[in-house]
């Protein structure tokens, strides 16, 4: 009897399995791209930037702050307190709930605070003018930019807002006006009584109290001008008033000298 001869169809012709092999090498094996072919150059990279973003600290709370106070402000000037929440305060700022609370408690402390930033804010240049001048008429001339500066801090279309947000939620939140009044009128006051005091020790004007020539300079330099301004009653001054307000309320001050 002749032995039938089976073929055998585990064994791959050489054919096969050079391209197979080949396949292997250069990586286009469907199969084997998808579980062991290495990940492209360019993926990498973005895994580096991936593991350093991880790795760098998270905003610091004071740019949370400066977020929700900067939202809260346009919503309070744009819509007004009362009908801003703090829903919407969060979606502006894009921010968490739990951010917003950790910072302030409710809306009546997001007010005081961008009161109180807006209003600092706008007092740096007055903060930075103040120095011991030496003459009558370097006195006379930093009276007079400190009248321009107060004045333009003063009209300015944040520092409006700020003062008919304090009005509108006095009764409610009176600390808020007193944060206004804090941080802008009595601050200013007091930077020019201590300019006052150090001329009057040099005898560059009279003698006296500094409270009476400071109140004669702001009764001079703004007189019922704020209030026009709050009531939209006169259109904000140009710079030609500005600076002729201010003149005039340097001389009120410099024409008390005694001698």
């Amino acid at each position: 009897m002749s032995e039938t001869k089976k073929p055998k169809r585990n064994s791959p012709s050489p054919r096969r399995q050079s391209k197979s092999a080949t396949r292997v090498q250069t990586g286009q094996n469907p199969a084997l791209q998808h579980s062991h072919t290495p990940t492209p150059r360019a993926a990498p990279p973005d895994h580096e930037h991936e593991q350093e973003a991880s790795s760098r600290p998270t905003p610091a709370s004071s740019s949370i702050r400066d977020r929700v106070l900067n939202a809260a402000f346009s919503l309070f000037r744009e819509h007004g307190f009362s009908s801003t929440s703090m829903l919407e305060i969060v979606t502006e700022a894009r921010v968490s709930k739990r951010d917003l609370y950790a910072l302030f408690r409710n809306k009546h402390e997001v007010l005081a605070a961008c009161i109180g930033e807006r209003t600092e804010r706008m007092r740096r240049p007055l903060d930075t003018m103040i120095s011991a001048p030496q003459t009558r008429d370097a006195l006379t001339t930093l009276l007079i930019e400190f009248g321009v500066s107060a004045l333009r801090t003063m009209c300015h279309p944040d520092a409006l807002t700020v003062f008919r947000l304090a009005i509108a939620e006095s009764d409610r939140a009176p600390e808020v006006a007193r944060t206004l009044d804090g941080s802008a009128r009595e601050a200013n006051i007091k930077a020019l009584t201590e300019l006052i005091r150090n001329a009057q020790s040099r005898g560059l004007i009279a003698a006296g109290d500094p409270a009476v020539l400071v109140a004669r300079f702001f009764s001079a330099l703004a007189g019922d001008l704020l209030i026009r301004l709050l009531m939209r009653v006169r259109e904000a001054p140009t710079e030609r008033e500005i600076v002729t307000r201010a003149r005039a309320a340097a001389e009120t001050v410099m024409a008390d000298r005694q001698g």
